[in-house]
């Protein structure tokens, strides 16, 4: 480690993870011939071509990738150990990057951050939102220190911990009484249907319900806010379907009709924590608070 910078090892992880200087150095807050010196004194530095310009990126070469790994330990022993020290002189403080669904961010978390605030107020928690590759995709580079996402989670890096079920509804306008019987697969196959744009989870799980009948629902509009979908299903436009979250009796919005699915949907929702993660005190706080969702 003598001589090793750890300025050059995140201006290199940078311009490897956005394929640009440019890009790197903005979010580095540099000018690019700065970024440039850095990797030019790290290369030297170790002796080998880190980056190779292809097109208009540039990617790791074979050692660059080598050392990109060892560059995500190295941050997350470094965060530890300023963690630990943290803790020493605070308590429970530092910060703590948590990554989940808009739907979760939404309407399940509001009330666990106040909590925590107003316990740990040293602590800093910062949500990401997007999809479930997205979240994870962070979380493997250490850009995330934990996730709630929706299962299965892929990949073998990952502690999943289940912590509790979200069922799926249908909604319909209020103009537009719903079926008397069940609200299966060949009655939403029959009617206009509104449904979270693909490439999520939540998606893949309305498909997959779908597909067990031999059907595909095929959708007039594809959304990706929760609360889009609700307003146009009120506008009369079309029948939804929503996780159970986003549909509580007092967040359904003006009017909608609310109906359980047959046979019943329901996803899970798990923490995800890479398996070499060190658990500071504030992460600890997090996780716990994520894992008592249920009785909340």
């Amino acid at each position: 480690m003598r001589g090793l910078n750890l300025d050059h090892l995140h201006a290199f992880a940078d311009v490897a993870e956005l394929g640009s200087f440019s890009a790197a150095a903005e979010r580095l807050g540099l000018t690019q011939p700065a970024v440039s010196l850095r990797i030019r004194q790290l290369e030297r530095r170790l002796g080998v071509r880190l980056l190779e310009r292809t097109g208009r990126r540039s990617s790791p070469t074979a050692a660059g990738l080598v050392l990109l790994d060892h560059v995500r330990r190295i941050d997350a022993a470094v965060t530890g150990a300023l963690d630990a020290v943290a803790e020493q002189a605070s308590g429970v403080a530092g910060r703590v990057r948590l990554g989940t669904g808009a739907t979760v961010c939404t309407y399940l978390l509001p009330p666990l951050l106040r909590a925590l605030k107003s316990r740990f107020p040293s602590l800093e928690i910062v949500v990401a939102t997007g999809n479930t590759a997205e979240i994870l995709r962070l979380l493997e580079e250490n850009s995330l220190d934990v996730a709630f996402a929706t299962l299965p989670i892929p990949g073998s890096g990952f502690a999943v911990t289940p912590v509790m079920d979200d069922e799926f509804m249908a909604i319909f306008p209020p103009d537009q009484p719903p079926p008397t019987g069940d609200v299966t697969a060949e009655v939403l196959a029959g009617r206009p249907v509104v449904l979270y744009e693909p490439g999520a989870n939540t998606r893949r799980i309305v498909d997959d319900w779908a597909a067990r009948r031999d059907l595909t629902l095929r959708p007039i509009m594809q959304l990706g806010s929760v609360e889009a979908i609700k307003e146009i299903v009120a506008a009369g436009l079309g029948c939804g379907v929503l996780p159970g979250l986003a549909v509580r009796a007092d967040r359904t919005g003006p009017g909608l009709i609310v109906r359980p699915l047959s046979p019943a949907l329901v996803r899970k929702l798990a923490i995800v924590l890479r398996h070499d993660k060190p658990l500071s005190r504030g992460l600890r706080a997090v996780v716990d608070a994520l894992r008592g969702l249920p009785e909340a």
